[in-house]
């Protein structure tokens, strides 16, 4: 059996554990290090198990995934997501569709601080869902505002899929934060401009709100300073270089939870709730590390990355050409697959190829989050849709999945524009380290 084979048949067995229900670091453990042992002997496998544990757990970039992770649990506990909402609404929410771009706009904001799609997801939802029935808006354009804004976590900085890719390509953390930044603001505009086409073609769906004073628009944005601060210290300092991306997670987070006890919210059941669901979260993220570094040896050995290259390049698509039939797969894996469960699982072979085409990396890095971002919201498993689902259960999911697809649509929109121009994913982290 030639070793092309044994890799076929290990993702073969994976994909299969995967559809049984098996925890995705669970089934790259077994996966990897079955595959090592029938390619490379007990012993090889053995050592790349222990080793790989030991030195996923102690490479001190990754401490920036439980930092940003608490930070973003504190503010949610602090009410700080609540007051980003309160302050767009009474900017926008007397426009027509003016409470969906709120909530566009408070995740967009939120995503800031949690760096997770499905934290944004629920915590908006539970803030804006009852507002927008509330003046009558359409279950479509409610349920999919939220499923859509949510994504916007895994985009702009801090973000959980930018940590991944980071350590597994061993990229910059710093640049990949700072190239997700005018991406996730573009994406947000766009899903603005969704907002307003469907509430322009359908009125009935967003009807416009109640219209506030400037002094009452004046005292929500004072109160939403909370969280505007965090993120300026936390993504300026970045940018700046005044903190390195681990540190400005340990000031976010101390800013996040100095929040917590002003607003005397700082007890000890909101502590041990929000240090139970970092360690949760961390250990998730922490143990799928674990499983990729351990499956990616096997990949290697495989020498499906080059096989797959070569194949690729013989069919004389061009760079682009492979590049869009490499999104166009991971748009359709993504419908089944969880977003960074096939981050993870398909690196080691496609980073590879995509850079060998003369792609830069760190641009790559922001393309194919954008693409993992779509497949949160796409049927049958858009993770995101039955997230909002859980939070609106009287709204059938066929109609959670028919309001995300203008938002769908405006993703597509900005892969085409990051294609045709990447210089808007690239300008912030050329200036900051040039």
């Amino acid at each position: 059996m030639s070793v092309e084979t044994v890799g076929i048949a290990g993702f073969g067995i994976l994909f299969a554990m995967l559809a049984l229900g098996t925890p995705v670091a669970i089934a790259l453990l077994v996966v990897g290090f079955c595959g090592t042992i029938v390619l490379s002997g007990f012993q090889a496998a053995a050592y790349t198990l222990s080793g790989q544990v030991f030195a996923t757990v102690t490479v001190y970039e990754l401490s920036i995934i439980p930092l940003f992770i608490l930070m973003g649990n504190l503010a949610s506990a602090a009410g700080l997501s609540r007051d980003l909402f309160d302050a767009a609404y009474r900017l926008v929410g007397h426009l027509r569709g003016g409470l969906a771009a709120a909530t566009i706009m408070g995740c967009a904001g939120f995503a800031a601080l949690s760096g997770s799609s499905i934290a944004s997801a629920i915590t908006m939802g539970k803030v804006a869902y009852p507002e927008m029935r509330r003046y009558n808006y359409g279950a479509r354009l409610a349920t999919g505002s939220i499923a859509a804004g949510g994504t916007l976590g895994i985009l702009i900085p801090p973000s959980t899929g930018f940590v991944i890719y980071a350590v597994l390509t061993e990229e910059s953390i710093g640049r990949l934060f700072m190239a997700g930044v005018l991406p996730g603001l573009l994406l947000t505009g766009l899903f603005l401009v969704a907002i307003a086409i469907v509430t322009f073609i359908w009125p009935e769906e967003g009807p416009p709100g109640p219209r506030f004073n400037w002094r009452e628009r004046f005292a929500a944005m004072i109160r939403a300073t909370g969280i505007v601060t965090i993120i300026a210290i936390t993504i300026g300092g970045i940018y700046t270089g005044f903190f390195t991306p681990v540190e400005a997670a340990g000031v976010g987070a101390f800013f996040a939870l100095i929040m917590l006890i002003i607003r005397r919210k700082c007890n000890l059941p909101t502590l041990w709730r929000v240090s139970a669901e970092t360690l949760r979260t961390t250990g998730m993220a922490f143990f799928i590390l674990i499983g990729a570094n351990v499956f990616s040896p096997f990949v290697a050995l495989s020498h499906l990355p080059d096989t797959i290259a070569n194949g690729m390049t013989g069919l004389g698509l061009g760079p682009y050409g492979t590049l869009a039939v490499i999104l166009f797969g991971y748009v359709i894996l993504g419908m089944f697959i969880e977003g960074l469960s096939l981050l993870v699982i398909t690196l080691p072979i496609v980073f590879p190829l995509i850079v060998s085409l003369g792609f830069d990396p760190i641009w790559l890095g922001v393309v194919m989050v954008i693409v993992l971002e779509m497949g949160l919201i796409s049927p049958p498993i858009g993770v995101n849709v039955f997230v909002v689902k859980s939070i609106v259960p009287d709204v059938k999911i066929e109609t959670i999945f028919a309001g995300i697809m203008p938002f769908w649509v405006a993703m597509i929109l900005t892969l085409a524009i990051l294609v045709a121009v990447p210089q808007i994913a690239l300008l912030l982290p050329n200036a900051m380290y040039n």
